[in-house]
């Protein structure tokens, strides 16, 4: 079977230009911060303790506005507001889903829109953020990849993903209030619209802030990056991020990965895995999770079981199946419940945990593998998709 998707779309990147007017301080980091207090006329001697003082009002009490920041003299408060802004993305549109699912349309600089996710569950809640608007790859059997690049977000737009989230769950601690461990926001999945690996710095520089532990305080072992496959950036983030690292799998073979996931063109089963067997040694994750959507006739045989088993031989890895989660023209059906638990079940018996995963937000278009903002939808039809992935 002729594949016929590109491995990456035909993007044009233009060069940012850098807005004008008063600077954000969402997304710098602190030696960032640092400088452009400096730069306005705060001491170099006091510049370290005013970017501590700055980043706890932003990131552990949400403040966004300077006059409320009391720990700082008047004045300086007012030079900061003549200097600086604190900016977030906007919040166009908020559906909440008969289970639960909160899914955002999140729109930023530009007029550009993205989709941001929040799943509760009983033990922990999960934001899904997104990293680029539009997807870099073409991944058949995804919703979004059906979208065309737009341009990459930039750390303010990844963290204040975050922060809007939190926003809406009200989660913010109260001065004077007796202190709450309960996190109803506790996880993040770099699952959203996007590659992250296609984005690396800015995700890298968003997670830091994400696990100051003067701010949003989330352990590194509860963010999760999910990616197609960019082997040339994942030692990278075992290194600069260490989070949880999730693979976009999807195939026992560079035939079947190919047309999936046709990054698999660049870096084959081969490659990937030999980078993935490093991965947990160097982050000191405990285990990869490899996703594996459950497609009718495709990747879902009992010798693709056996074959997966055999390719992640002696990576410390977890199986999380995923029913496929139809869309508009989607060229797949889901595999039958029948035969996803038959495939659960020889990757359990073999040592592994299986989970087949509960899709979640299916009425709200925001399970996975199902968003696309609204603004940049492309309108094509099932044929031209099915062109498209080669079927």
């Amino acid at each position: 079977m002729d594949v016929k998707a590109p491995i990456t779309q035909d993007v044009l990147t233009i060069p940012r230009k850098a807005p004008e007017g008063p600077q954000n301080l969402i997304g710098l980091s602190r030696d960032q911060m640092r400088d452009a207090l400096i730069a306005v006329g705060t001491p170099e001697k006091q510049a370290k303790m005013r970017v501590g003082q700055i980043w706890q009002w932003l990131y552990h009490w949400g403040t966004r506005d300077f006059a409320l920041m009391t720990n700082l003299a008047k004045d300086y408060r007012t030079m900061l507001a003549e200097n600086f802004v604190i900016a977030l993305p906007e919040v166009v549109t908020r559906q909440v889903s008969d289970d639960g699912t909160r899914k955002y349309l999140v729109r930023i600089a530009g007029g550009h829109e993205v989709e941001v996710v929040y799943i509760p569950e009983t033990d922990r809640g999960t934001l899904c953020i997104s990293s680029q608007v539009g997807c870099t790859l073409t991944c058949s059997f995804c919703h979004t990849g059906t979208q065309k690049l737009v341009r990459n977000l930039t750390t303010a737009e990844i963290v204040g993903q975050i922060m809007i989230a939190r926003d809406d769950l009200g989660e913010w601690p109260e001065q004077g209030a007796p202190k709450n461990e309960t996190r109803l926001l506790s996880n993040i999945v770099l699952m959203g619209m996007g590659e992250p690996l296609y984005n690396f710095e800015n995700v890298r520089d968003a997670m830091k802030i994400a696990m100051d532990p003067e701010g949003l305080t989330l352990s590194r072992r509860r963010i999760t990056l999910s990616t197609s496959g960019v082997v040339p950036e994942i030692a990278r983030t075992a290194q600069e991020i260490g989070c949880m690292l999730a693979i976009s799998f999807h195939g026992t073979t560079d035939e079947i990965r190919d047309r999936l996931v046709p990054i698999n063109k660049r870096w084959p089963l081969a490659d990937l895995l030999a980078v993935l067997r490093d991965y947990p040694k160097v982050s000191n994750s405990e285990r990869i999770t490899f996703e594996y959507v459950m497609l009718d006739g495709v990747n879902d045989t009992d010798e693709d079981a056996h074959r997966l088993i055999k390719l992640i031989e002696g990576i410390p890895a977890k199986i999380n199946l995923i029913p496929f989660n139809e869309w508009p023209g989607a060229p797949y059906k889901r595999s039958s419940n029948n035969r996803i638990r038959k495939f659960a079940d020889i990757i359990y018996k073999a040592g592994y945990a299986s989970p087949i995963r509960t899709p979640r937000g299916e009425d709200i278009m925001a399970a996975c593998g199902q968003l696309k903002s609204a603004t940049e939808r492309s309108r094509k039809s099932k044929a031209q998709i099915a062109a498209e992935a080669g079927l």
